[in-house]
């Protein structure tokens, strides 16, 4: 289990697994957030504070639905589905506590051309 949060604090939520892989696209947004994405079950993940305040974006085919909180700007995770329909999240591993980022294998998503 990994705890994880917005800057702010505001937002605060756990999510099951270890991140071993990581998205990192080049799609306009995921490019100038920096975002580096870990999939998961959309049940793997667990809000624990702030869930309520959480804002939502989404663009291009909207399929994805971005949340980031109101106060500080931060996208911990976002929402979707995967190829079969189920419920997805996808976690923002720059958020997460005490995770080493180095030690994650980053996968190039050309983004751009979806």
């Amino acid at each position: 289990m990994h705890e994880g949060s917005c800057h702010c604090g505001a937002v605060r939520y756990a999510v099951e697994g270890t991140p071993e892989k990581a998205i990192e696209c080049n799609c306009s947004h995921c490019q100038r957030k920096g975002l580096l994405l870990w999939f998961v079950p959309r049940d793997a993940l667990a809000i624990r504070e702030g869930g309520e305040s959480l804002a939502e974006y989404t663009f291009n085919k909207r399929v994805i639905r971005h949340q980031f909180c109101p106060t500080c700007g931060v996208q911990p995770f976002s929402f979707g589905q995967d190829k079969s329909g189920a419920e997805m999240a996808a976690i923002n591993v720059r958020c997460l506590e005490g995770v080493d980022l180095d030690a994650i294998e980053r996968v190039p998503v050309n983004g751009k051309d979806f």
